[in-house]
């Protein structure tokens, strides 16, 4: 592994391994090689340059927090925790470069199923408009329902969940193993005991569940404006979307998982973490439990403006002109 930039320095190393390990004659190697036997013998007792030393020591905690957290760490994440935890500025483009040596990469997403159609009872406008910032907690609250496959038998898990856009706090989630209208009712039901005073905008897909009658009652109850996605749009919903892909990319790599008990087990304990533990660079390297505690308790609550997306920025401006 070549952290450093030091010319032939592939050769060097595998000169000294044969030797201590073979027994192999430096003298022949050298000439094999061609590199001479005095640049050879300068390297191995040369003094390691500060640069050098600097990146073994990110290899190493580049390792540490792979491990640590079962390798759910893309470069930009493991650059802004290793520098969060350890208040150092190492550039994301160095511990790329590193990660890349030491063939460290975070676990990859699949690809979700495509969307089956159905017949609502009723449906809302998408009064959202993908307007995903929120300036306080409770302002705007977003839901949807994932699946997830038990191991080795054909049962699945339906895990419910209703998350707040401002702090992405997972405000009330349910696990059954039935997807049916009582899942639904109980996540919200669960989300109006934790925050009885909520009149946040609502916005789901337009699952069975959330275009019915019954439901769309208990929203007018609470005094709740209905927002809900464009069929097949599930860019319209795009945090719940993307709340799920963090879940099952990140989920399934920290925890063995291998019968329902387990599986149900790693959900919740999951979001114990996620909620808790798991630090966010657009929330100033806080979780989402102390961005939303902080925020409850403020009289002018802390915003957090969405980073622009570059690449969302460069193909409006060619395409959208």
């Amino acid at each position: 592994m070549r952290l450093g930039k030091q010319r032939y320095e592939s050769k060097y190393m595998a000169i000294k391994y044969f030797y201590e390990n073979n027994n192999w004659s430096i003298n022949w190697m050298c000439r094999q090689l061609s590199i001479s036997r005095a640049a050879y013998y300068k390297w191995l007792h040369r003094e390691i340059p500060i640069q050098e030393q600097e990146n073994i020591q990110l290899a190493n905690l580049i390792k540490e927090y792979d491990e640590r957290f079962n390798h759910i760490l893309g470069y930009r994440r493991m650059t802004a925790w290793i520098n969060h935890f350890n208040h150092t500025n190492y550039s994301k483009k160095r511990v790329h470069r590193i990660m890349k040596i030491l063939r460290i990469h975070s676990v990859i997403r699949k690809k979700k199923k495509k969307y089956l159609s159905s017949t609502p009872q009723a449906v809302a406008e998408n009064v959202l408009q993908r307007d995903f910032y929120a300036t306080a907690p409770n302002k705007k609250w977003a839901t949807d329902v994932t699946e997830f496959k038990v191991p080795g038998t054909k049962k699945k898990l339906y895990l419910s969940a209703i998350i707040d856009l401002y702090d992405r706090y997972p405000v009330s989630y349910v696990i059954s193993c039935r997807n049916n209208n009582r899942l639904v009712f109980k996540t919200f039901d669960k989300a109006i005991v934790a925050n009885p005073m909520a009149k946040p905008i609502f916005h789901s897909d337009r699952g069975f569940q959330y275009t019915s009658k019954a439901f769309q009652s208990k929203l007018r109850k609470q005094e709740m404006q209905q927002s809900m996605s464009r069929v097949g749009h599930c860019i319209d919903n795009g945090p719940t979307e993307g709340f799920w892909g963090i879940i099952k990319s990140e989920m399934y790599a920290m925890y063995e998982i291998k019968d329902e008990e387990s599986l149900r087990f790693a959900i919740k304990d999951y979001l114990r973490f996620y909620s808790e533990e798991r630090i966010q660079e657009r929330y100033h390297y806080k979780t989402p439990l102390e961005v939303r505690t902080a925020a409850l308790s403020a009289a002018e609550p802390t915003e957090y403006p969405i980073p622009e997306n570059k690449r969302i920025t460069k193909y409006k401006k060619t395409w959208c002109a």
